[in-house]
């Protein structure tokens, strides 16, 4: 499930960028915060489910 977790990972770090900009545009502090935790779980689920930590 390698492809899984690259995906998962990607997707996370697509929501980080998109934490970034919105941080930059001055957005409701509510959605940056919804998409800070939606990466920060993406990232996190994707790296658990890497083959190496099992």
């Amino acid at each position: 499930m390698t492809g899984l977790s690259s995906l998962l990972i990607i997707v996370g770090l697509f929501l980080l960028g998109g934490v970034y900009s919105f941080v930059k545009q001055k957005m409701p502090r509510n959605l940056v915060v919804l998409l800070s935790v939606s990466a920060a779980l993406c990232l996190v689920a994707g790296v658990m489910r890497l083959e190496v930590w099992n």
